[in-house]
């Protein structure tokens, strides 16, 4: 199943892989393991790859350059730009000048031993920086043919107009799931009236849509959502009713608990893809298949009638 991602016509499955996991934040990871899951991506055709430069940091994009040895024409490549990173990991704040769009971009390339990127974003908008003057550099490098189309990430809807004006915009990505429904109040509709594709991230709620997290000791240590609001064992207990519902319904579907939500998404917007993340052939093949799950009204109500209640902690 494809989406159409804005005017310029780039089409993507509306099931992708955020590839962010295999990298950094998670705990630790397999190389062998997660170009298995790559290689299998490609094999069922969840072939839009979503990745930064600051994921790793850099050793993401790195990772998949080997995955797209031989078969980069058969992958729809996203990767970002904006969160700036030192080589041990640091902190360095957004950036968004026109100079270093253009030096980030020719570093992601070397990287990902490729001479082109499908989908550019910026990571975060550079509040020191006009958006004009960002986008109009990554207008630079699709003229370039270094970059065939332009996209944001959680921007507000004044700077995506600003920023569409400048040059076609053609998605953005920003969190959404059920637990992540504030886009819906004025990006999805600013989204649908300027005819941009929405692409979500973390639709799984970092993965405690699945049900498979039900306290603090299913994470690892060194996993940063230790140190995430929403995973305080008060929120953890909070929040686990919404997964509790999502179980439910997911056991009567006989699908899993993450098919369920990311079938709601899906169901949302036609203009809207998702990127799960996993680690796992067997995960990653259960998302795919939630674009073949058509939800019932009954189990859209069940679902919004628990939604009305607040999510305990901030997204961040």
């Amino acid at each position: 199943m494809k989406r159409k991602l804005g005017t310029q016509g780039l089409e993507v499955p509306s099931v992708g892989l955020g590839c962010m996991g295999m990298s950094d934040f998670y705990g630790t990871s397999s190389e062998v393991q997660n170009l298995s899951v790559l290689d299998r991506a490609l094999e069922i055709g969840c072939s839009f790859w979503d990745t930064s430069d600051m994921y790793g940091p850099f050793t993401n994009e790195i990772l998949l350059s080997k995955a797209m040895t031989g078969r980069r024409s058969k992958i729809i490549l996203a990767t970002k730009f904006g969160v700036s990173r030192g080589e041990d990991g640091s902190w360095l704040g957004i950036k968004g000048g026109a100079d270093y769009v253009k030096a980030s971009c020719e570093a992601s390339l070397k990287r990902l031993k490729t001479d082109y990127i499908d989908l550019y974003y910026q990571h975060r908008v550079d509040p020191n920086t006009p958006i004009e003057e960002t986008v109009g550099a990554m207008a630079d490098l699709v003229k370039a043919g270094k970059v065939r189309y332009l996209g944001l990430s959680e921007a507000d809807p004044a700077t995506i107009i600003r920023a569409n004006s400048v040059h076609p915009i053609s998605a953005l990505q920003t969190e959404y799931s059920l637990w992540s429904r504030e886009v819906e109040a004025e990006i999805l509709p600013t989204l649908k009236k300027l005819n941009i594709g929405f692409v979500a991230y973390s639709p799984l709620g970092r993965g405690f849509l699945s049900g498979a997290i039900r306290s603090r000791n299913d994470l690892e240590p060194g996993d940063w959502r230790l140190e995430n609001p929403r995973f305080t064992d008060e929120a953890i207990s909070a929040n686990i009713l919404l997964v509790d519902k999502v179980n439910k319904i997911a056991k009567e579907l006989g699908v899993s608990s993450a098919q369920v939500s990311l079938a709601w998404i899906l169901s949302r917007e036609s203009f809207i893809s998702t990127i799960p993340g996993t680690r796992n052939i067997q995960r990653l093949e259960e998302n795919w298949e939630s674009q073949n799950l058509t939800l019932s009204d009954q189990h859209f109500a069940e679902l919004e009638s628990l939604l009305k209640q607040s999510v305990i902690g901030e997204r961040y």
